[in-house]
């Protein structure tokens, strides 16, 4: 405690954020402390202003500006690539050779965080999936227990519909977050996607 409430408020502010302890949320306190007042501003007024725009994209689910994104926009979903989190849809990008789809589920199933079926984002995954006729639906959820699970539940759940459910290749190591893996794992886990 710094016995000044203003500068343990920031404090407490930064210590919100996932993964910031209170050594590093007092960095970033005092750093914010150093900075100009008009830096200052614009930082805050750059929180303020992606909080206000942001939105999850109607048809994927990942983060978007307009109603509807760009990826959704451009590309048609013959394929969709599914993923967790809008992060790994970043991740993903960062491969430039996939002209599919995304879906965003938004989690993975759970039971030790309570997420079930009904908790994540799958009931439109199957909605785009009748829509558009889609040909393969390329599971790219971590690999780990609850992406697995997630996976392997929807594999299942689409074999009625004769798409193709693929998973992405174990390039990228269990338990790793795929926002953390390299460009090199990425794309061949992508290339080396089995069949569900």
């Amino acid at each position: 405690m710094s016995y000044i409430q203003s500068l343990d408020n920031l404090i407490s502010a930064f210590r919100a954020l996932p993964g910031v302890g209170y050594k590093t949320a007092q960095r970033y306190a005092y750093s914010i402390l150093n900075m100009k007042e008009d830096d200052v501003k614009t930082f805050a007024s750059n929180m303020l202003e992606a909080k206000q725009k942001i939105r999850f994209c109607s048809e994927c689910g990942n983060f978007s500006e307009n109603e509807v994104c760009e990826h959704c926009l451009k590309n048609n979903a013959e394929v969709i690539c599914v993923v967790a989190e809008p992060k790994d849809v970043v991740a993903l990008e960062k491969l430039k050779n996939f002209n599919g789809a995304y879906h965003v589920l938004h989690g993975c199933i759970n039971p030790l965080e309570h997420k079930s079926p009904n908790d994540i984002r799958i009931k439109e995954l199957v909605a785009r999936v009748q829509k558009h006729k889609t040909k393969e639906v390329i599971m790219a959820t971590n690999p780990d227990v609850p992406g697995d699970t997630t996976a392997y539940y929807i594999a299942e759940l689409l074999k009625p519909f004769g798409v193709k459910v693929t998973r992405i290749a174990q390039g990228v190591s269990m338990g790793t977050d795929l926002e953390y893996a390299d460009e090199v794992t990425l794309n061949r886990a992508m290339e080396l996607r089995n069949d569900l």
